[in-house]
């Protein structure tokens, strides 16, 4: 052991005494070039000063995921159990962290000599990454230990490393184990780890220690066939509603076709027409959206053919990001002739091109395992979705945008895992990455997508917490609703299957009997009366549903100072998601987006149908596209955090928290449609909600939970809310941002002149 220790001691002191000049240089042509970092020493002292003694540990908090705590394992895995590209997450010093935060404002903030001053991933690593001598101590114990190191990325936050669940074991001092969740197989760490006292002032966590990965937020598409005598989207035999316990349509039928959105819609009702007219298509800009499986390029190239996209110019391309930095690659592709194709890749891939149809779109996809060992449990533990983001933004051919379409909820996550998510795309702000990620599909708390019941509190999508992210959440058209369908859209489609006349008022996305709005257009006073209605005429068999646009305050991540900013927003310190919304889903199934597959592949005329797609997984990358339009009327330049510029936008049409509110609050609100609202850059989403079926206690067997009001005592079924003895919807559109649709909708073209506006005057 002594001589253990004396190793780790010898290689730290040779690589503090390694380290000045060439540091010292670097610095001096990095700051000639990038007035971002100018005046900051690029290396902070070392901080591991210590023998690294295994005898002498710390626990750190929370690395056990917290839904797992009070569960009891089903067994041990094997101590041979391989675990590849595991992520020990590194932390900078807390005056480091500040310094970055600091910087990363200043970028945003047009008034700033460091505004657009984007830094590269070798700068980002030199500046605000781990000391190399730190880093060295880290990996030097990681050998010792018996794992394989594969290596460390640019930014020097990350450590990618290899080993067995015996060796995670005696390293790390936390058994591996296997779990049931929601009658789920899940391999976890059983308790929180310990590390030397020595590295806990570098080492954040251990992510990889569990296989709780973000999942795909969108629903079940359906199968759709153009009944070209009626011109109209009718559902395809056998593809009524989803089989088994999963959500399911409501009761009350609008109309036996389906309405589906093309790319043409879409740009109608959210004003990107005029900009394509105009030739601001996205051309010139990169889309990447980040996957963790491929699909056909043809379905991409039949999307473009079947709605008159195909004029404009935009490519498509599949890579597998290698990792920068790593000598293992940690990217698996997972080719679509052999795994087929993922509904969600079909679904981001297109839609960001519908919206930037002349932009460069890249699917950016690393599976969760290596295909060759046929062991998808134990490959690639982190999962493929991280591993694509990491790799692109620390790589040399790096996008203008990201757009990530999975989420899970702050409960399923341990705080390795969350600190790696923030500080991926914390680095890709500081790189000027535009990041959209879907706020989530299953109202209060994201981990329920497709699910009947929500059965845990209040927990947004932490995928999309970060502060450097824009989160998008969900809406749905009103005017089926509304009963003014033919004010907004033709009897009859166009040659691309367009009908949308103008922008539609838009309502929270929220499928299930919580939707507000839809009980009161259909005659009850509210949400909680529709559920008790469905109830009594059809007992347990009511059509419960989790199923609406995600948004909550965040329990993990603090309030950016650009979210304070616009009336509405609440006062707490949290991060509050989301940001913005656009068209997500329908209530009771009835409006879908149009989607090509490889079997529903929209060849001329349809002859072999075409699939209807909804969920937050449609509007962020919808919204990526809408960024290319502006990306590329800003002179083809990154702008980095959306949000840092959606905000102050906002603010001069909602006004601010405590002020006067301006007369543009209410000339801009959704409910307008035509009339009104053609001089914002928003659209106010002011009625309805996304309160959505829960179950606390009761015959149920539900466990009993807040944030849940319980109308139906005996089975124990609620609606989410703010507090469980009363009905306090969670959460109501409001005027202002709301926790159900953000800032709302975008008139596309105003937001162009908006934002130049913006970036010139400030």
């Amino acid at each position: 052991m002594k001589q253990k220790h004396l190793v780790l001691s010898v290689a730290i002191t040779a690589a503090l005494a390694s380290l000045p000049v060439a540091a010292q240089t670097t610095a001096a042509a990095d700051a000639s070039v990038n007035a971002a970092v100018a005046g900051l020493a690029p290396v902070e002292a070392a901080r591991v000063t210590h023998v690294v003694d295994d005898r002498v540990l710390v626990t750190i908090p929370r690395s056990q995921v917290p839904l797992l705590v009070h569960a009891q394992p089903t067994g041990a895995v094997a101590d041979s159990m391989r675990m590849e590209h595991m992520q020990l997450i590194l932390k900078r010093s807390t005056q480091r962290e500040a310094a970055l935060a600091s910087l990363i404002r200043a970028q945003q903030d047009p008034a700033s000599p460091k505004y657009h001053r984007w830094l590269t991933p070798q700068q980002f690593g030199r500046y605000f990454g781990v000391a190399p001598a730190d880093v060295n101590a880290v990996t030097t114990w990681l050998v010792a230990h018996g794992f394989k190191v594969n290596g460390i990325y640019p930014s020097r936050t990350d450590i990618d490393f290899s080993g067995t669940a015996a060796q995670v074991r005696a390293a790390f001092h936390t058994q591996e184990a296997h779990y049931l969740v929601n009658g789920e197989q899940h391999v976890a760490n059983a308790s929180d780890i310990r590390i030397p006292a020595a590295l806990q002032d570098v080492v954040a966590g251990m992510a990889g220690l569990n296989d709780f990965r973000p999942q795909p937020q969108h629903v079940p598409p359906r199968k759709l066939t153009w009944d070209a005598a009626t011109e109209s989207f009718k559902l395809r035999a056998g593809s009524a509603q989803p089989t088994g316990t999963g959500a399911s349509p409501q009761t009350f039928p609008f109309n036996p076709s389906q309405r589906g959105l093309s790319p043409y819609d879409m740009a109608k009702m959210y004003n990107v027409a005029p900009l394509l007219k105009q030739g601001i298509t996205g051309k010139g800009v990169t889309i990447a959206v980040i996957e963790d499986a491929e699909m056909n390029p043809a379905d991409w190239q039949q999307f473009n053919s079947a709605f008159g996209l195909t004029g404009y110019g935009g490519s498509f391309a599949i890579v597998n990001p290698p990792p920068a930095g790593i000598a293992t690659d940690n990217c698996y592709a997972l080719p679509y002739a052999t795994w087929g194709e993922s509904i969600e890749t079909v679904l981001d891939a297109e839609w960001s091109t519908a919206m930037a149809p002349g932009a460069n779109v890249e699917v950016a996809s690393c599976a969760d395992f290596d295909p060759s060992n046929f062991n998808p449990a134990t490959s690639n533990f982190f999962g493929g979705v991280y591993i694509a983001g990491m790799n692109l933004i620390n790589g040399s051919s790096r996008p203008d945008i990201i757009s990530a379409s999975y989420g899970y909820d702050e409960l399923q996550v341990d705080i390795a895992s969350k600190l790696a998510d923030d500080g991926m795309w914390q680095q890709a702000a500081g790189e000027g990455i535009s990041v959209f990620v879907s706020s989530g599909d299953s109202g209060t708390n994201a981990g329920f997508n497709g699910a009947q019941f929500i059965t845990l509190p209040i927990s947004p999508n932490s995928f999309a917490s970060s502060p450097y992210v824009t989160a998008v959440g969900g809406t749905d058209t009103a005017d089926v609703l509304d009963g003014t369908t033919s004010t907004y859209f033709s009897a009859k489609p166009n040659k691309v299957f367009g009908s949308a006349l103008s922008y539609v008022p838009e309502i929270p996305w929220n499928d299930s009997c919580g939707n507000g709005a839809a009980a009161k257009d259909l005659g009850f006073a509210d949400g909680v009366a529709m559920c008790l209605y469905e109830f009594k005429l059809l007992s347990t068999g009511a059509p419960f549903t989790a199923e609406g646009s995600s948004g909550g305050p965040s329990a993990l991540d603090g309030k950016p100072a650009w979210e304070t900013l616009v009336f509405g927003t609440p006062g707490d310190q949290s991060r509050d998601l989301p940001d913005v919304a656009l068209f997500g889903g329908s209530f009771n199934g009835y409006t879908w987006a149009l989607l090509c597959t490889e079997f529903d592949n929209c060849a001329p005329g349809l002859p072999n149908g075409v699939e209807g797609v909804a969920g937050t997984s449609l509007s962020s990358p919808m919204f990526a596209g809408i960024q290319a339009l502006v990306n590329q009327a800003m002179g083809g330049q990154r702008q980095g955090v959306a949000a840092a510029t959606l905000y102050p936008l906002a603010a001069k049409e909602y006004g601010a928290p405590g002020g006067k509110v301006p007369k543009s609050l209410a000339a801009c609100n959704a409910d307008h449609g035509t009339k009104g609202t053609g001089a914002c850059v928003f659209h106010n989403v002011t009625r309805g909600g996304i309160s959505t079926n829960c179950g606390s206690g009761g015959a149920g067997g539900f466990p009993v939970i807040n944030n849940c009001y319980v109308y139906q005592s005996a089975w124990g079924f609620g609606l989410t809310s703010t507090t469980n003895g009363s009905y306090t919807e969670a959460y109501p559109a409001q005027p202002g941002w709301s926790f159900a649709a953000g800032l709302g909708s975008v008139n596309a073209a105003n937001l162009v002149k908006a934002w130049k506006a913006y970036a010139v005057t400030k």
